[in-house]
C-alpha cells in the first residue's frame, strides 16, 4: 500500500487470526462521516494495470474472464508482479463451495439451495477455462509458466474474484482492491463506505458523478449497482476510491463492511461463510416440485392448462440458471406467485373457465382474479391493489403448500435439525466447509415454520386438515 502511495489513517488496526483470517479494529474512536483511507485506482489490480493487458485485450477477453487471466498471470510473476506483497496476503483460494469436490458437495450440500447450483457453476466455469484460457497458453510470454493458467489456477482466481473483487468504474471494470477487501461483512451493519468517482475513460474528465461501490456486485451472473451516492466529504478525484465512515466505532470494535441483505446460501456461494443469526435466510420450492404435486391429483392436460393460465395473467417465480423456482421467507411465508398458482390450479372447473374468460375479456389484466376473489368474499378494491395472501390460503391450498414442505424438507436426507445441531456442536470453526454447510442448513430447514404456519391456518379456518385437493370453496 504504502509503494501505491495508499493513504490510510493510522486508527485502524489490522489483526490476522488463523480461524478467521485478517480482520480490521480501530483502534480509537472513529466518527461518521471520517476519511480512513484514499487508493489510487492505480493500485488496483485490473486489465488496464496489469501487465497482461495487451495479451488480454488482442484476446477479446473482458469482464471477469480478463481480470481472471490478469490475476493469474500476475501471480505467475511471483516477487516480480507490482502487486508481490498483496498477493502475498491473498489465500491460494477462497473456500467457496465452486472449489470443493463434487463429493463434498454431494455429501455437504445435500438439499440446500446450492447443491445443484453450485454443480452447474462448475460445469460452467470449466468451459469457460476450456474455452476462453486453454487457447491463450501458446500466446503466454515466455517467462510465465503455464502452471499458472491451469483449471485449478482458474477455479482458485475465480474464487478470489467472487469473493473479493470491486467494480471500480467503466475503464477498469472490475478489479482486486487492496486494503478495501480486508473489511469484513456484517448483515445489516455498514460501517464503512467506498466511493469512487466514474469515467468512461481514465482521460476523460467531463463525468463528475460518484458512484456507489457495491460489494454485492462482484459476481458474475449480478448487475453491478446503479445506486448514485455523493459524499460531502469526497474530493472529486477520479484516480482514487475513498473509505469513508457510515457510523461511529468505538475503540477496539471492529469495523465492518456490508455485501447486501444476503442470506447464508448467498453468502456462502458468494463469499465463503455463513452467519449463524442470519434472518435474511430462504428456502426454494422448484417449479417442477409444484408440478409433480399436481400431476399426483390432476392429468397434465389440467395442469398444463392451469399453468398456462398464470403466465397468461403474467406471474412468474424467480430464476436462476434456466431454473424457476419460488422463495419461502425465513419466517415461513410463501412467495405470492406461489400461492397465486397453487389457487388457480385448485379452482373448481366453473370458477377456471370464468377466470379464463375474463382474463381474455380484459386482456391478461391481473385483475382478473381479483375479480375472482371479490366474488367469493364480497369485498371489493382497485385492480391495481395487490392480492392479498389471507385470501388465497383456502384449505386447500395449505394443504399443497404442505405437501410441498414435507417433500422439499424430504431433500436434507435422514438426518434431523435435532442431528445437525449436535453434529455443529461438535464441529469448529477451523473445519470451515462442514461447519458453513451445516449452518446453511440450520438456517434453511425453514420448511418446518411453513408446515406450522399452515397446519395453524387451516385448523383456525376449517377445522381439523381435510386432504380433499378439491373442495376449494
Amino acid at each position: 500500500m504504502e509503494a501505491k502511495k495508499e493513504v490510510f489513517n493510522d486508527t485502524l488496526q489490522f489483526i490476522d487470526t488463523p480461524e478467521e483470517g485478517i480482520s480490521v479494529k480501530a483502534l480509537w474512536d472513529l466518527k461518521e462521516g471520517d476519511l480512513i483511507a484514499k487508493i489510487p485506482k492505480t493500485a488496483c489490480l485490473t486489465i488496464k494495470t496489469s501487465g497482461a493487458q495487451d495479451l488480454i485485450e488482442s484476446t477479446g477477453l473482458d469482464g471477469y474472464l480478463g481480470l481472471s487471466v490478469a490475476l493469474m498471470y500476475e501471480k505467475s510473476l511471483d516477487g516480480d508482479s507490482p502487486w508481490a506483497g498483496y498477493l502475498q496476503v491473498l489465500p491460494d483460494c477462497e473456500c467457496l463451495p465452486l472449489v470443493w469436490s463434487l463429493d463434498e458437495v454431494d455429501l455437504l450440500l445435500r438439499g440446500t439451495e446450492l447443491h445443484k447450483i453450485v454443480k452447474e457453476d462448475k460445469a460452467l466455469i470449466y468451459e469457460d477455462w476450456k474455452e476462453s484460457i486453454l487457447p491463450l497458453l501458446d500466446s503466454l510470454p515466455s517467462n510465465v509458466d503455464p502452471k499458472y493458467f491451469s483449471v485449478e489456477q482458474y477455479f482458485a482466481v475465480k474464487s478470489l474474484i467472487a469473493s473479493r473483487s470491486f467494480e471500480i468504474d467503466d475503464y477498469h471494470g472490475f478489479g482486486m482492491v487492496p486494503l478495501a477487501d480486508l473489511f469484513n461483512h456484517k448483515t445489516g451493519a455498514e460501517d464503512v463506505h467506498f466511493t469512487t468517482t466514474s469515467s468512461h475513460s481514465e482521460s476523460d474528465d467531463e463525468s463528475d458523478n460518484c458512484d456507489t461501490i457495491d460489494l454485492d456486485a462482484n459476481i458474475g451472473n449480478n448487475e453491478p449497482s446503479s445506486e448514485l451516492e455523493c459524499s460531502s466529504v469526497t474530493g472529486d478525484d477520479p484516480s482514487v476510491l475513498e473509505m469513508i465512515m457510515v457510523k461511529d466505532v468505538k475503540a477496539g470494535v471492529e469495523v465492518f463492511n456490508t455485501y447486501g441483505l444476503l442470506g447464508n446460501a448467498a453468502l456462502l456461494h458468494r463469499y465463503g461463510f455463513t452467519e449463524p443469526d442470519n434472518s435474511f435466510g430462504i428456502v426454494n420450492i422448484d417449479l417442477e416440485l409444484v408440478q409433480e404435486w399436481s400431476s399426483l391429483f390432476f392429468s397434465s392436460r389440467f395442469s398444463r392448462a392451469r399453468l398456462s393460465l398464470w403466465r397468461r395473467l403474467e406471474y412468474g417465480g424467480c430464476d436462476s440458471q434456466n431454473a424457476e423456482y419460488f422463495e419461502i421467507s425465513s419466517n415461513g411465508e410463501p412467495q405470492i406467485e406461489l400461492l397465486i398458482l397453487l389457487y388457480i390450479i385448485l379452482l373448481p372447473e366453473d370458477t377456471y373457465r370464468k377466470l379464463d374468460l375474463a382474463v381474455f375479456a380484459e386482456n391478461n389484466h391481473k385483475g382478473s382474479i381479483s375479480t375472482i376473489l371479490s366474488d367469493k368474499w364480497n369485498i371489493t378494491w382497485d385492480k391495481s391493489s395487490e392480492i392479498r395472501a389471507d385470501l388465497l390460503l383456502t384449505e386447500s391450498v395449505c394443504n399443497a403448500l404442505l405437501w410441498l414442505a414435507d417433500k422439499r424438507e424430504s431433500l436434507y436426507g435422514s438426518s434431523s435439525i435435532k442431528d445437525d445441531i449436535e453434529e455443529l456442536g461438535k464441529c469448529c470453526a477451523k473445519e470451515r466447509k462442514l461447519y458453513h454447510s451445516l449452518m446453511l442448513r440450520l438456517t434453511s430447514e425453514n420448511c418446518g415454520l411453513v408446515k406450522s404456519n399452515f397446519c395453524k391456518t387451516v385448523w383456525l379456518t376449517s377445522g381439523p386438515i381435510c386432504h380433499d385437493v378439491h373442495d376449494v370453496d
